[in-house]
């Protein structure tokens, strides 16, 4: 690897790890290596240190002798991570984001929320609450509907109350009470059947 000339203060890559933007990270990198001081033939030496995970493992699987120059590289990197914007979700894809079984409902409202931050064009609070309110299981979206126009934060709170409700029995689920009407139905017809008989 090259060394970083004199004057050129070596900067502490954002590091991409293969998820996000491609084309994002290439700006963010040729920024931070020439605010630095760092020269036009030092992009592709030090890129490598601005790489993680998935995309570091990327980067040591290629036949670098290839790249004859920066463009090479910047094009085969954005190739190879370009699925990332491709696939990145709508707000369509978000209102059908549900919450895992496994997952506390903080959990599930910091992944919707950090989804949503991933849409373009960008979805401002009200959008997105909407959005995030439409994606609740009954039992959550009857219960907050009162946060309607509140902060996302207030939302998470009345969510995680709401699941506490329902862990306890405070709140009944309207799933159990389906599965147990009928049962409830059947015992009344028949204490009016027998009462009428009487």
């Amino acid at each position: 690897m090259s060394t970083c000339p004199a004057g050129c203060n070596m900067p502490k890559f954002e590091k991409y790890d293969g998820h996000g933007d491609p084309i994002a990270h290439l700006k963010r990198y040729c920024n931070q290596l020439r605010g630095a001081g760092g020269k036009e033939e030092l992009l592709m030496p030090y890129f490598v240190e601005s790489l993680t995970g998935i995309a570091s493992e990327w980067y040591m699987d290629q036949e670098t002798t290839h790249w004859h120059v920066w463009d090479d590289m910047a094009r085969d990197f954005v190739f190879q991570f370009q699925y990332n914007v491709d696939i990145a979700p709508d707000r369509n894809s978000l209102s059908n984001l549900k919450k895992k079984i496994a997952e506390s409902f903080r959990e599930y409202a910091v992944k919707l929320r950090e989804q949503a931050a991933r849409i373009k064009p960008l979805m401002n609070e009200i959008e997105m609450f909407m959005i995030f309110l439409q994606a609740q299981v009954g039992d959550y979206f009857q219960n907050m509907m009162s946060t309607v126009g509140k902060p996302f934060a207030k939302a998470i709170k009345i969510g995680e109350m709401v699941e506490s409700g329902l862990k306890t029995g405070r709140i009944l689920s309207h799933a159990a009470f389906k599965d147990t009407s009928p049962d409830v139905q059947n015992g009344s017809e028949d204490l009016i059947n027998e009462n009428g008989r009487e």
